[in-house]
């Protein structure tokens, strides 16, 4: 009996180390975006992660920084829960150019003008307060 007991808490000892040890480290990507640089922007694609790192992702996603000047975002995530390429699907359908994957065209018509790429006429307007600080209320 004494052997039995012994024999199950090493096998129980062993299945918890060995559960311990498969579970990933978390990871950092950063995804450029050329229709990244406002605060509008930031805020949309904000909320479209929150919704869909919820419901699609396991919230794999851990956190993210989102740079406006450089047009880029920094995501940690959990690499057994998403990944990159996950991650620039969700902004694709955002509205969103992900890297070198380009925004799913229904989302990035409904995206408002100062939104869009330069290259379409979105961005800051000249004369214009710059979009990349946060608005006051």
């Amino acid at each position: 009996m004494k052997k039995q007991l012994m024999l199950f808490c090493c096998c129980m000892l062993l299945l918890a180390g060995r559960t311990m040890a498969q579970q990933s480290k978390s990871q950092w990507v950063t995804i450029k975006s050329a229709n990244l640089r406002c605060w509008e922007c930031k805020e949309r694609l904000e909320r479209q992660l929150v919704i869909v790192n919820k419901a699609e992702m396991e919230s794999g996603i851990i956190q993210w920084k989102i740079q406006l000047l450089q047009g880029e975002i920094k995501l940690q995530y959990w690499p057994d829960r998403t990944s990159p390429d996950a991650i620039r699907v969700a902004m694709n359908n955002a509205g969103f150019d992900a890297d070198s994957s380009l925004a799913v065209p229904d989302a990035y018509l409904a995206l408002p003008p100062i939104c869009k790429r330069p290259a379409d006429g979105g961005g800051q307007k000249k004369g214009a307060p710059p979009c990349h600080v946060q608005p006051i209320y």
